[in-house]
């Protein structure tokens, strides 16, 4: 019998445990019936849960490198950068719920197709913008003020495009999660020395850093980052 249990820490987020015994990640899905990237459902007491896999999504393999908080909650106003077709931010969608909104931002037209059509048409809690991160004046006034931007964009200045967005949506106190992919910053330095340099951009422009968790063996060379502005 497949059992689900409410992860310990995080609201939203389970761990379905199949008949094999096998644990799984994964959030109640807010469009039952609907898979966005091929995962796993499962139908349990009337609900209907998603696998959230760690190598699919660097969030849930946060998760699984025991991040301490992900200030994703019921009710928030997310502002996620570089959506892409949506695999991460359908489980965030998931874990917000009805009463909260994310606002997708990705740049590449075949990507945002994509995005609208896994996501956005049997989600009322997620809105696209087809734009490009680096520009958040163009989308700001559609957004308003959130409480976390979650920041996943492979461009060569990830730190400063979270802080140029953070300027303009994030509320004060609010949190922000970066997934640094350092060979997209620099192919040749060392991961670690490019960390450090984003985060000395983060502390700069008003950031607390309050955790750093690599992502191996589920991402190699990245990290998340959470900070509060």
């Amino acid at each position: 019998m497949v059992v689900v249990k409410p992860h310990e820490k995080f609201y939203g987020v389970y761990w379905v445990i199949t008949d094999e015994g096998e644990k799984i990640l994964a959030t109640k899905n807010l469009a039952p019936g609907v898979q966005v990237y091929g995962e796993r459902l499962f139908k349990v007491g009337g609900e209907e849960y998603r696998a959230w896999s760690p190598y699919r999504s660097k969030l849930s393999a946060a998760i699984w490198n025991k991040i301490k908080q992900i200030y994703v909650t019921e009710g928030f106003r997310v502002l996620y950068l570089g959506c892409a077709t949506g695999t991460t931010a359908s489980h965030v969608s998931d874990i917000i719920g009805s009463g909260g909104i994310l606002y997708g931002v990705d740049f590449a037209p075949r990507v945002m197709i994509q995005f609208k059509q896994n996501v956005v048409q049997h989600r009322k809690n997620v809105i696209p913008i087809f734009a490009d991160a680096r520009k958040p004046k163009e989308y700001a006034h559609i957004v308003g003020k959130v409480d976390l931007i979650y920041c996943d964009v492979a461009q060569p200045e990830q730190a400063k495009i979270l802080v140029d967005n953070a300027i303009l949506t994030l509320k004060n106190g609010g949190h922000g999660m970066i997934a640094i992919k350092a060979r997209s910053i620099d192919s040749v330095e060392e991961p670690e020395l490019v960390y450090k340099r984003e985060i000395r951009i983060l502390e700069e422009n008003s950031f607390k850093i309050l955790e750093v968790v690599n992502l191996e063996p589920y991402e190699k060379d990245h990290v998340m980052i959470s900070v509060q502005y």
